[in-house]
């Protein structure tokens, strides 16, 4: 029998981590500077809109940020607060809640990864690696979140702009720009938050990460640019498209009966941010061989791109019609192209660089195994004497280690 998964934080990640702050800040910074921009240019529809995305984005990572502080246990409640100085703040539920009514609760998050970090690259301990692992691993969910409910709807919201109004601006180009840079750091540090969880970590190298984002990035881009193009036009018509697919989209949520959130109620808040994110990507969500969903997805969107192309291209009812300067006939072709080399890219990067499975001896459907020992909140070898293995009986997962569990599983399935 083999050695169960002990959680590592590499610094490099801690690094990242930091990067992708910074860019957290200066995408906050740039989304008010746009706002401006579109206030000061009389632009009030696409203003509307922006903090549209911006308010509702953050207040859905707000509340899915205070309900899994909400779950927390009081072993991991004390386990915070021996390992980082904010445990003030997380066992004070209203002073927490306050904060995450405020709209700051991510940045406490920021802030925690930030500070238990530190100090584990100053003095390293088995209990504050853990917590730094898990606290990632939720801010990694939170930031991929905010990427398909903020970031990447501001892209096709700037591509739409662009199209309209036949020139790039200076603004709307580093809008565009810090959107793009948002979309890489999230999908990069889901890939190595999940690392944590595979005993094949070579597999799961920098080289594999970006190849991961190479494709997740040739897939979605095409995604964006149809959807802006359409909506710049047709913005009505792409409004309609939205809810009907949405919808849609909720129901296949709810049909592979997702069981992430502690709470049924919220469960189907969890569903219907899944439908979101998969109006532009896929993410799977449920147990078993995610082969023939991720098929079905990608052929779904296929047509349904074709299809929002040909109508685009009928109202305009001109055969010299361009795409962002290009020929229509063109532009539908790099739009395919990309997305054929994003479906090719994927098939790759499972068939090379993707571990199916958490050990050798484990089913492909099966998550890894994290235990509790004491205040320790991390997987512990088993005590190997001659030819008997004796394993500690394991306590109960904590909140924080069934959402791990659960995307883990998700995720190498």
């Amino acid at each position: 029998m083999k050695e169960e998964m002990l959680f590592l934080y590499p610094p490099f990640d801690f690094l990242l981590n930091i990067l992708g702050f910074v860019f957290f800040l200066i995408d906050v910074v740039l989304d008010i500077c746009t706002v401006v921009d579109f206030y000061q240019k009389q632009e009030f529809v696409s203003m509307g809109v922006l903090i549209f995305l911006l308010l509702g984005s953050s207040t859905l990572l707000q509340v899915f940020s205070w309900l899994w502080y909400s779950y927390s246990t009081e072993q991991e409640r004390s386990n915070l607060s021996q390992a980082i100085y904010l445990e003030k703040y997380f066992k004070n539920r209203r002073v927490l809640k306050a904060l995450h009514v405020c709209q700051v609760g991510v940045f406490l998050r920021f802030i925690g990864v930030m500070e238990i970090s530190l100090r584990n690259l100053a003095s390293h301990s088995a209990l504050r690696e853990g917590i730094a692992v898990y606290l990632t691993h939720d801010l990694s969910l939170l930031r991929l979140i905010e990427t398909f409910t903020e970031s990447v709807p501001q892209l096709a919201l700037m591509i739409a702009v662009i199209a309209i109004k036949g020139n790039l601006e200076w603004m709307t180009g580093l809008k565009t720009l810090g959107s793009f840079v948002t979309i890489a750091f999230s999908v990069v540090t889901y890939h190595r938050s999940m690392r944590n969880f595979t005993q094949r970590k070579s597999q799961l190298t920098w080289p594999s990460s970006v190849v991961y984002f190479l494709w997740n990035l040739f897939l979605i881009a095409p995604r964006v640019a149809v959807v802006g193009l359409v909506g710049s036009t047709l913005p009505e018509v792409m409004a309609a498209h939205f809810i009907g697919l949405w919808i849609a989209l909720f129901v296949w949520a709810w049909l592979q009966k997702t069981d992430f959130m502690e709470d049924k109620v919220w469960e189907w808040l969890y569903r219907a941010t899944v439908a979101l994110i998969w109006y532009f990507s896929w993410f799977n969500v449920s147990k078993g061989r995610s082969k023939g969903r991720s098929v079905l997805y990608h052929s779904i969107m296929a047509v349904d791109m074709a299809l929002l192309l040909v109508l685009w291209w009928w109202w305009e009812g001109s055969q010299d019609a361009q795409i962002f300067g290009v020929p229509v006939m063109v532009g539908f072709a790099s739009v395919a192209a990309l997305y054929c080399s994003g479906i090719l890219g994927k098939l790759l990067y499972y068939r090379l660089c993707h571990p199916r499975k958490l050990s050798d001896d484990e089913d492909e459907e099966k998550a890894p195994a994290c235990y509790v020992y004491d205040e320790v909140d991390l997987p512990m070898p088993p005590v190997q004497t001659h030819l008997l293995v004796v394993l500690p009986k394991p306590l109960p997962l904590t909140a924080a280690q069934k959402r791990m569990q659960k995307m883990a599983g998700h995720f190498f399935s």
